[in-house]
């Protein structure tokens, strides 16, 4: 049994980031449009029946592609918003980040389309798959710790050290602006959605879902899931407070170990319901990708689907929009799904 614990000498409320507003989204879609994948949302009978036969009767799923996307996941899109709303001296200031691939690989991706100097923190044995990605698109790669939290102390270090700025993963209101457009694009091409599954790490994707469903369809119901192995983001919202819990799931993109102040706060005032699921469970889901929609995803990608298959009572008889928020599975991965 895992247990979670308050984070020490959490900020207070005037220290958290103001949430972006829809007006922010829709300055951040002007601002990366034409720059990022506008990814499709497509039907897969397959894993309606899959859902089905788990007990999810009647219900019609719409798959919104992000592992379509640039560098293989939706982050880009904040990377990007944040990175062109730069000035010159704070381009030339060059930019530190701590990630375990999908953030890095966005912000290495966003810093050469910029001519930004990027340094990334990945804790040692990342996916290798996303740390070759970080190399090749020209970022320094520092590798530190075992964990997510491990390398996020250390870029601030490197950070202070430097003069650089640190770029979060979560608390940055420009980049949960970008991230939003996913959401934003998602409701234009299915727009009678009844609930809206997102996974969480430190729960940008899901925080610009809720701004996003708030302005425009505010009876649609958000629902976040996170891995049961990994569940700080999940005790923080059901405490109602930060917490730090044990990090140890297999799908790294959602390998976090605290909450966040921004998304913490965005979620709390408009999330429906947090659910967790289980690695095991993840993995059946990116087997259901493969062999039921022909299509790869990492960890953290199926996760939203493991909801569905692991949880059906919520969404039997509904129309289900589920994030697949990244491809950048390696092959270890995809063999452990297979197998299992």
């Amino acid at each position: 049994m895992t247990t979670s614990t308050s984070v020490p000498g959490p900020p207070p409320s005037g220290d958290v980031p103001a949430p972006p507003t829809m007006r922010d989204v829709l300055a951040a879609a002007r601002r990366i449009d034409g720059l990022v994948v506008r990814t499709p949302a497509l039907r897969h009978p397959e894993l309606d029946r899959a859902a089905a036969a788990a007990g999810a009767a009647g219900v019609d799923l719409v798959v919104k592609h992000e592992n379509l996307q640039h560098t293989g996941a939706f982050k880009v899109r904040g990377a990007l918003n944040l990175l062109l709303g730069f000035e010159d001296h704070e381009r030339r200031r060059g930019i530190v980040a701590y990630s375990t691939g999908n953030h890095a690989q966005a912000l290495a991706y966003a810093a050469r389309h910029t001519g930004t100097p990027c340094t990334i923190v990945m804790p040692h044995h990342p996916n290798p798959l996303k740390e070759r990605a970080v190399r090749e698109l020209g970022a320094e790669v520092l590798l530190h710790g075992e964990t997510f939290d491990d390398a996020r102390e250390q870029a601030g270090r490197v950070a202070a050290t430097c003069g650089a700025r640190l770029v979060g993963a979560a608390n940055e209101p420009v980049l949960v602006a970008g991230v939003a457009t996913a959401t934003l694009e998602l409701l234009e091409q299915a727009p009678d959605l009844d609930v809206l599954v997102v996974p969480v790490g430190g729960g940008s994707g899901a925080a610009a879902a809720c701004l996003v469903a708030a302005a425009l369809e505010p009876g649609l119901r958000v629902v976040a899931v996170q891995a049961a192995a990994s569940p700080a983001a999940h005790d923080s919202w059901r405490a109602g407070e930060l917490r730090t819990a044990p990090n140890a799931t297999r799908a790294e993109g959602l390998a976090v170990g605290c909450g966040f102040a921004l998304t913490q706060a965005v979620l709390r005032d408009r999330l429906a319901d947090f659910l967790l699921v289980d690695d095991d469970a993840i993995a059946a889901a990116q087997r259901a990708y493969l062999t039921g929609a022909r299509t790869v995803a990492e960890g953290a990608g199926a996760a939203a689907l493991a909801a569905v298959l692991s949880h059906p009572e919520q969404f039997a008889g509904r129309r289900v929009g589920v994030v697949c928020s990244g491809g950048n599975a390696s092959e270890t991965e995809l063999r452990r799904a297979l197998a299992d």
